[in-house]
């Protein structure tokens, strides 16, 4: 599973300035683990993560259902680029 197309796919129609969105696979100490930043404007950000991290959570809870095929654990942070 292609999980940096899957992600942002999912954070593209949430956002309003896609041109600003980006997701990168970051390398872990852990092999178990992929690691995934979702960067883009701060108020773009603030969508994704949404009140009380709901969205942020639920958007994990959504990417986690393909994980379970390769057994490894999913570590997803937001980022906002300065401004």
């Amino acid at each position: 599973m292609d999980y940096v197309k899957t992600l942002l796919d999912i954070t593209r129609e949430l956002v309003n300035d896609k041109d600003q969105l980006e997701v990168r696979e970051m390398p872990s100490l852990d092999e178990d683990t992929i690691t995934l930043y979702v960067y883009a404007s701060k108020n773009d950000i603030s969508k994704l993560i949404g009140r009380k991290g709901v969205m942020a959570n639920s958007i994990r809870r959504l990417m986690s259902i393909g994980q379970h095929d390769d057994h490894k654990r999913l570590d997803i942070k937001f980022e906002s680029y300065g401004e």
